[in-house]
C-alpha cells in the first residue's frame, strides 16, 4: 500500500513524521516490512524546511506521484499562507477518485477545504483552528473537539499526536486489531482512544477563557469536582446573575457551564481510571458523578465507551 504525505515549506514536523512512524512500525509488527511504501510529496522533490526549522526530504514531486492508496495532508502553523498552494490544490483535485483514502492531519484540513473536498463532510481539526475552519467554509460540518473523524473515505484528525491516533486507526483497518495493538505498545501509544473522544479537555478550556471571572470559576470547578456544582452557585461565585453568567460563559468558552462541569468530572474520572484500580463506585464519588450509573451515562454520551472499557483499553495499551 502506497501512502503519500503532502508536505510544504512551514509544515508542522510532527504532523508529517508522526503518522509515518506509525505506518513504518505497523509494517514491522505485521511481519511485512514493505507493506507500506511511504512517500513525502511536495511541489518539488528535495529539502522542505518545517516550521521548527528542521529539514524534511520530499522524495517525490507532485508531477511524479503515480498511483496512491492513501493520501494524507500535513498541517502547518502558517496554513493560511502556504507556498505553492495553487499547485497543491490542483493536484489534490486530480487525486480525488483515484485514492482509496484521503485525509488530513491538524490544519491540513484547510487545504482540503480550499480545494472544495470537505463540503458537506463531517471533519475535525486542531481545537484552536476549528472555529476559523467553520467560518471560512460554512458548507463543512466541523466537529470541533474530536480526535479524528471518518466520513466515508475521508479521514481528518486533530493536532500533532492525534495524527498518530488516526494512523493507528488506518493500521487497524489494514491489518487488524492485534497488529495495531502491538504497534501502539511498541510506540508507547494509547490503544485506543475512541475516535469521538474529546481533544478539548476542561483544563484546556480553562486556559483558553478570556475573562478572569470565568477562569476563576473554571479553576474552582476543576479543584472541586466532587462537590455540588449548580449553575446558580457558579454564577454567585463569579459575582453575576445566573442568566448573565450562563450567557458570558457560553460566549467565552463555547460551552454551557453544565457542559464544562461534566467535562471536568470526566477528566477527573479518566485520570482515576488510568492511574488507580479503585472500584467504579469510588471513582464516581470522587469525580462528582455520585454513583456508577451517572458515570457510565456520561462516559457513553461524551466518549462513546463505558468506564470499564476505557480502563481496559488504557491498561492494555
Amino acid at each position: 500500500m502506497r501512502i503519500a504525505m503532502l508536505v510544504f515549506p512551514g509544515v508542522q514536523m510532527l504532523d508529517a513524521v508522526g503518522p509515518v512512524e506509525v505506518f513504518h512500525e505497523a509494517a514491522l509488527q505485521a511481519g511485512k516490512p514493505g507493506a507500506y511504501q511511504i512517500d513525502m510529496v511536495a511541489q518539488q522533490a528535495g529539502p522542505v524546511r518545517a516550521s521548527n526549522g528542521m529539514l524534511l526530504h520530499a522524495n517525490i514531486a507532485l508531477a511524479d506521484t503515480g498511483a496512491i492508496d492513501t493520501l494524507l495532508v500535513a498541517g502547518s502553523p502558517h496554513i493560511q499562507t502556504v507556498e505553492g498552494e495553487a499547485a497543491m490544490l490542483a493536484w489534490l483535485l486530480q487525486q480525488v477518485g483515484r485514492v482509496r483514502r484521503l485525509g488530513s492531519i491538524c490544519s491540513g484540513a484547510f487545504l482540503l477545504a480550499r480545494a472544495g473536498l470537505l463540503d458537506g463532510k463531517q471533519v475535525t481539526t486542531h481545537w484552536n483552528s476549528s472555529a476559523l475552519l467553520a467560518r471560512a467554509h460554512p458548507l463543512v460540518q466541523v466537529e470541533a473537539d474530536q480526535i479524528y473523524v471518518r466520513d466515508g473515505a475521508l479521514y481528518t484528525s486533530a493536532g500533532v499526536s492525534a495524527g498518530m491516533d488516526l494512523a493507528l486507526a488506518l493500521v487497524e483497518e489494514d491489518f487488524g486489531r492485534e497488529v495495531a495493538l502491538n504497534t501502539a505498545r511498541q510506540l508507547v501509544m494509547f490503544l485506543k482512544r475512541p475516535g469521538n473522544q474529546s481533544q478539548f479537555s476542561a483544563h484546556l478550556a480553562a486556559q483558553a477563557s478570556e475573562r478572569s471571572a470565568i477562569r476563576d470559576v473554571q479553576q474552582w470547578v476543576l479543584a472541586s469536582v466532587a462537590e455540588p456544582l449548580a449553575v446558580d452557585d457558579l454564577a454567585a461565585r463569579a459575582g453575576m446573575s445566573t442568566r448573565n453568567f450562563s450567557r458570558m460563559f457560553k460566549q467565552d468558552t463555547g460551552m454551557t457551564p453544565a457542559d464544562f462541569v461534566e467535562n471536568a468530572r470526566i477528566d477527573a474520572a479518566r485520570r482515576l481510571l488510568e492511574e488507580t484500580s479503585d472500584p467504579l463506585k469510588r471513582v464516581a464519588a470522587w469525580s462528582g458523578f455520585g454513583n456508577p450509573n451517572g458515570l457510565r451515562r456520561a462516559f457513553q454520551r461524551r466518549l462513546g465507551v463505558t468506564p470499564g472499557d476505557y480502563r481496559t483499553r488504557f491498561q492494555n495499551s
